[in-house]
């Protein structure tokens, strides 16, 4: 599905309004049409925020997510929340997040809920925007849960989890969604110690009832809780095997590294789109128009335009909702520069 030159878009996630915040504190007080109310006026404000950036390709900001994955645990059948953290107190972490720990066999009755959150930003949206919807995949949602004897490790649960999100594809797509990202970012935070090959074969067995039907997209980054990354920052472990992944668009984290290995792109432009990370998320810095056109017209020494698509290094879901609309408005303006 070819899409115009350095299309403007986002990974997924956006910064939640402040209020929202406080009316989650506050969840146990508030009816379920008040819930309801205050979720669409998110999706609207994250919306309205991305449209006036002047984006190409828009999401629902995972206004209804808690982190870009943490909630999907609450749709699967099976598990229980473990309350206690590795760590409480010191700098924020990954070992300060919550686990699951599998009571039965893990399935999901009612779905994932991404097609509601599709519905809904569907129905929000002004008519005719490109809407893009995204779904954590396999391997990376096995990652907060325990092993146990009938699921001995994280392949195994990964194995169990697959089919789950293999049927949420189907329905997102039997819905009309036309532009699907599967993050996997734990693929390539883990590549360097694990079988990339593996990795590959797995994201391409999850996609595969749905490769053709939509334009399908998947996020390589390097993690972003906190602000902080968890993963080894290199995209050489990833490659060559990581090519054979069926997805039309490749997005990399590439801001926050300086454009290290910005070379790769030019092998991954031969078979796919290349998304860029242009914008670094987990700095304060605000890139200015004219950094967005170096940083592009850099990458263009590789990829040419119609293949590179142009959007910040992972979910904003992490900054400060200020940084993140003069983010988006600079980002966006800089590709203006560099198609005219």
């Amino acid at each position: 599905m070819p899409h115009e030159p350095l299309r403007t878009t986002v990974v997924g996630s956006y910064p939640f309004p402040g209020w929202l915040e406080l009316a989650g504190s506050h969840v146990d007080e508030l009816g379920p049409d008040d819930r309801e109310e205050a979720i669409r006026d998110a999706v609207w404000a994250a919306v309205g925020d991305q449209l006036r950036a002047s984006l190409d390709v828009i999401t629902d900001g995972e206004q209804t997510r808690f982190d870009f994955n943490l909630s999907f645990y609450a749709f699967l059948d099976g598990l229980e929340p473990d309350h206690e953290p590795r760590r409480r107190f010191g700098p924020p972490a990954h070992d300060q997040r919550g686990r699951h720990r599998i009571t039965a066999e893990l399935s999901a009755a009612n779905g994932l809920g991404v097609v509601s959150e599709w519905e809904r930003l569907r129905e929000l949206a002004p008519l005719g925007a490109q809407l893009k919807a995204s779904v954590p995949g396999p391997y990376t949602l096995a990652g907060r849960i325990e092993p146990n004897a009938d699921y001995p490790d994280r392949w195994a649960i990964t194995e169990a989890l697959l089919p789950i999100v293999r049927a949420e594809l189907e329905a997102l797509v039997a819905a009309g969604c036309t532009i699907v990202t599967v993050d996997e970012p734990s693929m390539s935070c883990y590549a360097h110690r694990e079988d990339p090959a593996r990795l590959v074969e797995i994201f391409n067995r999850t996609v595969e009832p749905v490769v053709g039907r939509c334009y399908l997209g998947t996020h390589l980054c390097f993690g972003n809780y906190k602000g902080r990354a968890v993963g080894k920052r290199r995209y050489a472990p990833m490659f060559p095997a990581f090519l054979e992944l069926a997805a039309d668009e490749l997005h990399l984290e590439m801001a926050s590294r300086e454009f290290a290995e910005v070379e790769v792109i030019e092998s991954i432009g031969e078979r796919h789109d290349v998304g860029v990370g242009v914008i670094d998320v987990k700095s304060y810095y605000v890139e200015t128009p004219e950094d967005v056109e170096e940083r592009l017209r850099d990458c263009l020494r590789y990829v040419p335009p119609e293949r590179l698509s142009v959007s910040p290094d992972c979910g904003l879901s992490q900054t400060a909702r200020w940084a993140a609309q003069q983010k988006l408005g600079n980002m966006v303006e800089g590709a203006r520069r560099v198609r005219g």
